[in-house]
């Protein structure tokens, strides 16, 4: 009632011991207090009809305000001749109600009278003038003692609740006893309607008590019971007021919890108690985490029955049961993933752990693909791995990084069926199964492209500086003939006092090193460069999927730039081999060949040359790789060819020519190779021996 709205409501006490109970809230309803009002206080001086009485907060008895009544009691003359009248043949009816009720042994499942018992209650109410809604209320005071949560129950109770339902809110009104027994009723009908919506997955009618004592997956077909009970529900309460509302809403939400802790009892026991990380074995591990895969696929097949269940249009269209539902089931699975991720924090994306997070993930993607609406602190998948997933990299990048370190470096000294150090077939085949384990990761979140591939490219970096060290020795030699320097424009070449007198001869390390860079070239890094690319597909429209593979740019072009400032020294080691005496520089050979015209003579000249070339050339063969091999010998002579000379006979071109066949050179395929004496002839004005060679 509202102050001052006018508003009257009857009352019909039992007895003037009875009393009037006024609970008492504030405009935004909550309890301020009550107030107790005797009816024998109100009999006493029934004229004195507007008093004020005291309001009590419970349980402390405390006096929190006053409240102003405006109370008329009254009394028939003639009441209690027609009060006692009327439950003497009432209680006549319900003594023969209940002989017919153990007589057709009325109980669970077996509600209705039938034949011969059915007609004497008929005619008895009848005769004696027992309201038709009296016989309805006492008939279900009985039936709702043995109510289940079940269709035929629920049918039976809507059809006797209705017409006295209907006499109540017409004109006729009920008796003091038949509202008595009607508020009774609808108090346990209404327990039985709350069973009923929190157990709407549990409803089996073959079962005597209508719900299923073990707890089972969802089906996806609605009880049948759901109906009805809805139909009931509607019934006893107006739905179309917010109270009604919510209260139904409240039923489902409750069903939704109960159901959520029964599916986490699966996986208390890796939570309960810890809050640090459990330690366990593989086994332990691996077990955990697939019961946390398994309760990401149950809660979503119970969201899933729910749109199942929703689909079959059975509920108020107020009741929106995929989202009501959804948003506890994500909620609750979102804080049980965060403290289980605590309590047995995942090491790596290893199988395990790669299937919860894509259990993780596919269940956020079903929410989203069935319009389930954004759920505040529901389950996001990326936030919950994100500080893993850095970290795993991470971790990856420190342990790979820590393989590269000198003293941590195997295989010294032994070398592969490529003629390369194992180190770096192992490091790269170890960079080649980390992509593998995050294809997962990559494709439901690309943007973990960038952070893996600036990890792999400080590994990479970290592998040609381990290998630099390793072979620091053999490559000493050789800092002397490396790039030029550049000061201002113009290049000039270092050049060092060297004493030593003995021969470079190119180190079986040496080779190793060089066939390692160009194996690392030519086939381990394209290998992780196009593995990286290939995700680019991953990244939506829109992104900067260009940007993919530039960290390992930058390092191939460091590669590319010391391996071939190493070949350039090792071509001018080799070079510089054939300017330490006069009868093998090239230049003076060709200064003091002019005049000579007898081929005998030329070759004479040449042959010391033309020994230690051989030499040379076989031993590179012997420590290098064919790739390695025909870089060395084209810039080899490339650089030889540098002697320019202009008027050399044809002779001596075809003497150079056949020193190239002699040594196996002959049969690289270097373009134009010249075939005929007439060839040489005509380019002998334009080209230097070594020069002309290569053409």
């Amino acid at each position: 009632m509202q102050p001052g709205s006018g508003e009257t409501h009857v009352f019909f006490p039992d007895s003037l011991g009875d009393d009037l109970i006024i609970d008492v809230s504030d405009t935004k309803g909550k309890p301020c207090g009550r107030v107790v009002a005797q009816v024998a206080t109100m009999a006493e001086e029934p004229a004195d009809k507007l008093r004020w009485w005291s309001i009590y907060r419970e349980p402390e008895h405390e006096l929190v305000g006053r409240i102003h009544l405006y109370v008329q009691y009254t009394t028939a003359a003639d009441e209690n001749n027609t009060k006692y009248g009327s439950v003497a043949e009432t209680v006549a009816y319900d003594i023969v109600l209940e002989v017919a009720m153990k007589a057709q042994h009325i109980q669970q499942r077996n509600l209705v009278l039938q034949g011969s018992w059915k007609w004497l209650l008929t005619e008895f109410a009848s005769y004696y003038g027992v309201s038709d809604a009296y016989t309805k209320l006492r008939y279900l005071s009985y039936i709702v003692d043995v109510a289940t949560p079940t269709a035929d129950w629920l049918n039976l109770v809507h059809e006797l609740l209705l017409p006295v339902l209907m006499k109540s809110h017409g004109t006729a009104t009920l008796s003091h006893q038949e509202n008595r027994i009607l508020g009774e009723v609808e108090e346990q009908i209404e327990q039985t309607l709350a069973m009923v919506f929190e157990n709407y997955k549990c409803l089996d009618e073959s079962l005597v008590s209508g719900l299923a004592e073990d707890f089972r997956p969802p089906t996806g077909l609605a009880a049948s019971a759901l109906e009805p009970a809805i139909k009931l529900y509607s019934l006893l309460h107006d739905v179309l007021s917010p109270e009604a509302q919510l209260r139904l809403c409240g039923y489902f939400q409750t069903a939704a919890r109960k159901r959520s802790r029964r599916h986490m009892l699966e996986t208390d026991e890796f939570v309960a108690g810890n809050s640090e990380g459990i330690k366990m074995d593989m086994v332990t591990f691996t077990t955990a985490y697939q019961k946390m895969k398994s309760l990401c696929h149950n809660i979503r097949n119970e969201i899933f029955t729910d749109i199942e269940i929703h689909n079959h249009h059975i509920l108020p269209s107020f009741v929106d049961l995929p989202n009501l539902t959804a948003a506890i089931y994500s909620v609750e699975l979102s804080n049980r993933l965060r403290s289980f991720l605590v309590a047995c924090p995942p090491t790596g994306p290893s199988s395990p752990v790669a299937d919860l997070v894509i259990a993780t993930a596919d269940f956020q993607k079903d929410l989203a693909s069935w319009n389930i609406c954004s759920i505040k602190a529901g389950v996001d998948a990326k936030e919950l791995f994100h500080l893993y997933i850095v970290l795993w990299i991470e971790d990856k990048r420190r342990a790979l990084l820590e393989n590269c370190r000198l003293d941590k470096v195997k295989w010294s000294g032994v070398r592969t069926q490529h003629m390369t150090t194992p180190f770096v077939d192992e490091m790269y085949d170890l960079l080649k199964n980390t992509l593998t384990e995050y294809e997962v990761i990559i494709c439901r979140w690309p943007e973990y492209i960038f952070v893996l591939e600036n990890a792999i490219a400080d590994i990479e970096k970290a592998v040609i500086d381990s290998l630099e060290k390793q072979y620091v020795d053999i490559l000493a030699p050789l800092k002397d003939c490396i790039a030029p320097k550049k000061f201002g424009l113009k290049y000039v070449q270092k050049l060092a006092k060297r004493n030593s007198t003995c021969p470079y001869v190119v180190p079986e390390d040496l080779g190793i090193l060089l066939n390692t860079m160009k194996r690392l070239l030519d086939v381990l890094r394209p290998r992780i460069e196009s593995h990286l690319r290939s995700w680019s597909s991953c990244i939506p429209h829109g992104g900067n999927s260009a940007a993919i593979g530039e960290r390992l740019s930058e390092v191939t072009v460091t590669l590319r730039a010391k391996f071939r400032n190493y070949m350039q020294a090792v071509v001018e080691k080799l070079s510089e081999n054939t300017r330490m005496q006069s009868t093998t520089k090239l230049k003076k050979i060709i200064q003091d060949s002019k005049g000579l015209v007898l081929e005998s003579d030329i070759r004479g000249r040449m042959q010391e040359l033309n020994d230690q070339l051989i030499g040379a050339i076989n031993h590179v063969h012997k420590v290098s790789e064919v790739h390695v091999f025909v870089a060395i010998c084209r810039g080899f002579w490339d650089r030889m060819g540098q002697v320019n000379e202009r008027s050399i006979e044809p002779s001596f071109l075809l003497l150079s020519y056949e020193l190239l066949t002699n040594l196996g050179l002959g049969c690289l395929e270097f373009p134009g190779k010249p075939q005929r004496e007439q060839g040489l002839v005509q380019r002998r004005e334009s080209c230097s021996v070594g020069k002309f060679i290569f053409l």
